[in-house]
């Protein structure tokens, strides 16, 4: 049974949601969520044991070579995205109960469940694939399941989001499938390995700088870079709170992963970075969703719109330390993506929490929210100066890694923008302080109590890790160094 775990790592969620769609019953299926999370966390961190010593495993579907059929290939890096993804899972699972019972009908229950363990299945599969054909899939399996947990939220315009992202997961997706297209025209393979050794002799022939250009573009519209973001604002404001938890913790940081996988791993950094003008193509959209998508935030009336700004912004930071191509920046990278997505996951369940509760979260609706839900509103207001970058939080960690590589490059002006910029992530923070604990409680607020426990454990977890990663950085900074290695090619 140990040796075929990649194999379990996808068909578990994708045979779980077949049992939800079976079962119907909103408690049977919401169970088959819960143990299939945690089942796939028990998995990976099997798989990420095995590989922390620098090991690779890869496992041959069908048992075909890799030269002809479909590999699995875990190292150190997708490893820890299958941590990532799957713990997520795992704390999401028990707040899902009751959050998804109040805003999903019943009949519909057992089907978002299904859609979600499907996603759950097209994002572990998205990392732990070494096929580019294979990744596509999952890139359609996890985008589809997608689009239809975003539509069944309660605001009618959660149709319109999820149309949005239809729109452009498709156009995203079309751009990456031709450029694996022109990759397998002039390598004859779709293997990943594969085409990094080979893309090596040819790299600088016209198919394969279409191809890098056509699979740049297409996962930068799946990760959300500025300014090909206009699909993820709409989609985490009006999706269902277990929705946008679960995607903004996981959906663009997979996108991200399989960027850094493409641009060093198969077309390689020395080429990307040396000899094509990426890093200050990717540096100067990156500062611009910092500052652009940052200040929109800011002036946003409902608390998911503007986090979900927030996360645009977040993703330019991560973007920020890969272009910078250096040990320190990919580290930082990596670390921002295990940190941002323990903050997110956090500040959207405390919404959630709210939502729950009042059954709106804009700043109107949350006035006063501090006394009313002491807990609820503590846990947002940690994640939130984690968000900031806070010292002795896991946000500070990330930061302080892309201001050194930053001016380990001499680029000091791009420190102080780094440093910048937290007074903007401070602006929109500081609205959600002062709505919550310095306004008088509304009305609507007079009912109110405290978030149940089954919502606030899990709520805690997130952020209370968000402080703990903060102070013991071995395990996210250790690991994010040691994938950053592997990554790069073992450079120094």
């Amino acid at each position: 049974m140990r040796e075929h775990l990649p194999a379990l790592q996808v068909v578990l969620p994708l045979f779980g949601a077949l049992i939800a769609a079976l079962v119907r019953g909103p408690v049977a299926a919401w169970l088959v969520t819960a143990i299939v999370s945690v089942a796939s966390l028990v998995i990976s961190v099997v798989l990420l044991r095995q590989v922390i010593g620098g090991e690779v495993i890869s496992y041959h579907l069908g048992g075909w070579d890799p030269s002809i059929g479909i590999e699995y290939r875990v190292d150190i890096v997708s490893a820890l995205i299958l941590v990532l993804v799957s713990a997520v899972a795992a704390v999401v699972a028990p707040f899902a109960r009751l959050s998804v019972a109040a805003e999903i009908p019943e009949d519909k229950v057992a089907w978002f469940y299904t859609m979600y363990l499907i996603s759950l299945a097209g994002l572990l599969g998205i990392a732990i694939t070494g096929d580019a054909f294979n990744a596509f899939v999952f890139l359609e399996v996890s985008s589809l399941s997608s689009y239809a947990l975003i539509a069944m939220g309660t605001n009618r315009r959660a149709l319109v989001a999820a149309y949005q992202y239809l729109i452009v997961g498709t156009i995203g997706a079309g751009f990456y499938v031709i450029g694996v297209g022109l990759i397998y025209m002039m390598t004859g393979t779709l293997n990943l390995t594969l085409m990094a050794e080979r893309i090596a002799d040819i790299e600088l022939s016209r198919p394969i700088l279409a191809a890098l250009a056509f699979i740049v573009v297409g996962i930068s519209l799946k990760l959300a870079l500025f300014p090909l973001h206009v699909w993820l604002p709409n989609a985490y404001a009006y999706a269902p709170s277990v929705a946008t938890v679960f995607l903004a913790a996981t959906a663009t940081k997979v996108a991200i992963y399989l960027f850094a996988r493409y641009v060093f791993s198969v077309f390689g950094r020395s080429f990307v970075f040396a000899d094509l003008p990426l890093t200050e193509t990717l540096l100067t959209f990156s500062i611009a969703a910092i500052f652009g998508a940052g200040t929109v935030a800011v002036f946003q009336s409902n608390l998911k719109r503007m986090f979900a700004y927030s996360s645009v912004a977040q993703v330019g930071y991560i973007t920020l330390g890969i272009s910078l191509a250096t040990l320190s920046g990919v580290t930082g990278a990596l670390v921002h993506v295990l940190n941002h997505a323990l903050i997110k996951g956090a500040i959207f369940m405390a919404l959630g929490s709210a939502v729950f509760r009042i059954g709106k979260c804009s700043f109107e609706d949350i006035a006063g929210i501090g006394r009313k839900m002491p807990l609820t509103s503590a846990a947002l207001v940690l994640a939130g100066l984690s968000l900031i970058g806070l010292p002795g939080t896991a946000g500070f960690i990330s930061k302080w890694y892309l201001v050194v590589a930053s001016l380990e490059l001499g680029w000091w002006w791009l420190a102080a923008l780094i440093v910048m910029s937290t007074l903007i992530t401070l602006a929109y923070v500081a609205r959600v302080v002062e709505a919550a604990y310095f306004r008088e409680p509304s009305k609507a607020l007079a009912d109110v109590t405290e978030a149940p426990a089954e919502m606030l454990i899990p709520t805690w977890i997130l952020a209370g890790a968000t402080v703990y990663f903060g102070i013991d950085t071995q395990l996210t900074a250790g690991l994010a160094e040691r994938a950053a290695l592997v990554l790069m090619g073992g450079i120094q």
